[in-house]
């Protein structure tokens, strides 16, 4: 078994006051779910919750801003004009969200505190397939796995002084 790490440095996280959690090797498009992290990313986790079930439901777009090609121009985005709806890469990032508050409940930090300081997601491994074609050729039919990665940390508790 490969043993994985994080791409956030241990040095940069307080292990009283932050959680991670990972999804490793999942079936969904590292492009779809680069911006869909980079979209979550500082946020509270409430309100990403809130947000990724809105993608679910086609209610809100994530903006895309890198890989936007062929990408249909949408109202409504701030900083961004293209956007889509990727129910499928929104519902595994929730499944890792959901992970990672059970790993703050389970460590006794206040969850309505919580925010989302790092979430990243790149390519894992290939699924090599080979499609037969006319003539005893093959066309190759690869799958690029997902890594979704997300930390989260305890803001501290704001007190009003009047």
């Amino acid at each position: 078994m490969p043993e994985w790490g994080y791409s956030i440095p241990e040095e940069a996280l307080d292990p009283k006051t932050t959680v991670k959690a990972s999804g490793r090797e999942l079936r969904i498009s590292p492009k779809s779910a680069r911006e869909v992290c980079n979209t979550i990313k500082g946020m509270m986790l409430t309100e990403a919750k809130r947000y990724l079930r809105a993608v679910i439901a086609k209610k809100k777009l994530v903006p895309f801003k890198r890989y936007k090609k062929k990408a249909g121009h949408h109202r409504g985005l701030e900083k961004a004009y293209a956007g889509k709806y990727p129910v499928k890469t929104a519902m595994e990032v929730l499944k890792v969200l959901k992970n990672a508050e059970a790993n703050a409940e389970n460590k006794g930090l206040d969850i309505e505190r919580l925010k989302i300081i790092h979430a990243c997601a790149y390519p894992g491994m290939k699924i090599k397939r080979y499609m037969p074609r006319a003539f005893g050729r093959a066309s190759p039919k690869f799958e690029t796995l997902t890594h979704v990665e997300i930390a989260l940390q305890e803001m501290p508790e704001v007190t009003e002084e009047a």
